[in-house]
Formats: structure tokens, sequence, C-alpha cells
């Protein structure tokens, strides 16, 4: 784009709403698996570190990112757990909890309630919009918590999709296999994004407070280009680029799109963390997110999750009927996901940060 102007600037990003074969709550088994694997160390971060001496009668916890399945509720569980289970060894009596579900605006809040566990026991509400700003009060939550969420940007950055910026980036529509300008547009952006974030957190945040993010992130030492995630972006985009040759989009509908999604390292959150100082890390943990996984990626799953997180976003640039054509094409690509298990290299990160003391 001769502008300058980013065409996914500051879009919503939604999951696919609802119950149906392609919603995210039908699909969202990996980041479920991802939960699984980071529980225990949840755990251990709550029992060591959270500070219950000046809490009041109630517990706040929030989720953000929350989305629509069953996931954000299995969190909630854990972290809760992990709470009563700290108040018990404490001798202190049972506490109540409220818990705040927060996504876009755009996010399927009726999908996600009419989904609310009838034995949960925590008073919810919902608070739609940008966890990239303010969300809360001051000083109001005690516990937060961020699962597959900081790995999307607020926005794809503005040089990618700029025709006069070296950092264009003409025919794909990820970084792995581009340019190192534009992984460095994307790196640039993803660190103002975690600046934003953990500054409107430790606005929020109590004093002694948690913040618990897991993200997906590449092991220490791996290049971009290595990662299953983004062998995977890059297959999307050659097949579109084959669509456009085939005349069912335009080449210059590709070159203007490009996913606002980052995965970085353990290293690089640490440094960002350090560098805007409102809190401590007190733990990492670097779980491999599919440690439970004893077989191949199965294709039509793996095909499904991806259309539950990216159909809005490749509906909403190309037009809803380019969807069912492109994951066609993904499905007879036999060789795809054989690939894709020799490409695979991946961690979670859990960080356990904790809100520094007011200046």
């Amino acid at each position: 784009m001769a502008d300058g102007k980013a065409s996914s600037l500051l879009k919503p990003l939604p999951m696919k709403g609802g119950d149906g074969t392609y919603s995210y709550s039908k699909n969202s088994t990996y980041q479920r698996e991802g939960l699984m694997v980071t529980k225990e160390a949840v755990n251990e971060a709550i029992s060591k570190l959270l500070d219950i001496s000046n809490t009041s009668n109630t517990i706040r916890i929030a989720d953000l990112g929350c989305s629509t399945g069953p996931n954000t509720y299995i969190a909630v569980q854990n972290i809760i757990e992990a709470v009563q289970k700290k108040h018990a060894l404490k001798g202190l009596s049972t506490t109540e909890f409220q818990v705040f579900f927060n996504d876009l605006p755009t996010n399927d809040f009726n999908t996600l309630y009419a989904s609310l566990p009838p034995e949960n026991q925590y008073f919810t509400a919902g608070v739609p919009g940008s966890f990239h700003s303010r969300l809360f009060p001051e000083s109001s939550i005690d516990i937060m918590h961020a699962s597959y969420a900081l790995c999307w940007l607020s926005q794809v950055p503005i040089e990618v999709e700029n025709k006069q910026s070296p950092a264009w980036n003409r025919g794909k529509i990820f970084y792995s296999t581009s340019s190192d300008e534009v992984a460095e547009a994307y790196a640039a952006q993803f660190a103002k994004d975690v600046n934003n974030f953990l500054n409107a957190r430790a606005k929020e945040i109590v004093v002694g407070g948690l913040l618990l993010p897991v993200i997906p992130a590449i092991p220490q030492g791996f290049h971009r280009s290595k990662t299953a995630i983004g062998f995977t972006f890059d297959a999307i985009g050659s097949v579109l680029m084959d669509m456009a040759n085939d005349g069912i989009i335009s080449e210059a509908q590709v070159d203007s799109f490009n996913l606002p999604y980052y995965i970085t390292t353990p290293d690089e959150m640490v440094n960002l963390v350090e560098r805007n100082g409102c809190f401590s890390i007190e733990m990492m943990k670097t779980p491999d997110p599919f440690v439970f996984k004893n077989q191949p990626i199965n294709a039509k799953e793996n095909n499904s999750h991806l259309r539950a997180a990216f159909e809005w976003l490749i509906a909403e640039h190309f037009g809803s009927s380019v969807v069912d054509q492109l994951f066609e094409r993904i499905d007879q690509n036999e060789g795809f996901y054989s690939k894709l298990d020799a490409s695979y290299s991946k961690v979670l990160l859990l960080l356990a940060l904790k809100r520094k003391g007011q200046n």
C-alpha cells in the first residue's frame, strides 16, 4: 500500500464464535493442552508467590483474551483451586472469588456465558476491550492470567504493508521466512505492545499480585523459520499466492494481508519485562506444549484449529468464499503435514510476574 497505512490496523480479531463445526469452542484443544502442561507451574507460582496477607474477603481474578471455549473456565478453576489450597494451608477461612472474562467487544460473549459451568462457585463479569490498554480500576485485581493471548499483536506493523518501505512483505503473510527488516518490524510492534500491556496491568494489579502470561515461544537458539507455526503460516501464504495465480484473488490482496501474530523467545520476553520495570520475574518455565501428544499431527484437526483462529481475518480480507477453497487446497496437499511434523519446534513460555511496589 503506497500510502503506508496498514489494511489491518486496529481491526478486531475474533475467534470463530458459536459452537459449530469450525468454532473456536470446539477447536481449541491445543490451547487446552497448554493449560495442562502449565497447571503445575501456575499452582507453584500461586503457592509460593501470591501475597494473601493483605487481600480482602474477595479474590479478584481476570482472564485476558478469554475467547469463547471452555479453556478459560479450566484456567480459572485451576487458579481458584490453587488459591483455596493456599488459604487452607495458612488456616484461613474460605474466601469468595470474582472472575472477570476479558476479550475484544467482537468476541462471542453469548456463547461464552452459555457454556459457563453450572457448578462454578464464583461471581462473573464480562469485560470487553483490548488488553493492550487499561481495563480495570487501579489496584483492583489480585491475579491476572493470559493464555495464548500476547502473541496477538494490537496491529500489523505499518511498514510491512507499505510498498515504499524496506520492510514491505511482498507475497508473504508472515515474517518467519521474510527479510530481517520485516522480522524487525514485527519485533518492534511486539515490544511496543508488551510495554503497553505491562503498563496497564501494573496499574490494575494490587501490589504483590500476580500476572501469569502463557505465551507460545520459539525455543532459545532456533531461527524464526524453524518453527511449526512459521511453517504453517508460510504454507497458507503459498496457497493464497497459488490462488492469486489462478485468478481467484489478486496478488495485491496477498501483499496487503499480514497476520498480526508474533512468536517471541524466552530471552526476548525477559528483556522486555525487565526494560518495562513494573514487574519482577519470579518464575519462568518453558514446557513442551505437546508433551501429552504421542502421535503425528492430525491434518483435519489442525486445519479446523487454524480455521477457528483465522477464518474471520481471511474472510474479512479476501471474502468468505475464499475460506473453503483455501482450506480445501491445504487438505489436498498430502506432504504438508509430514513436513509440519518434521519442522516442529515450539515451547510454551510461562512467566510468573509479581507487581512491584509503588514508587
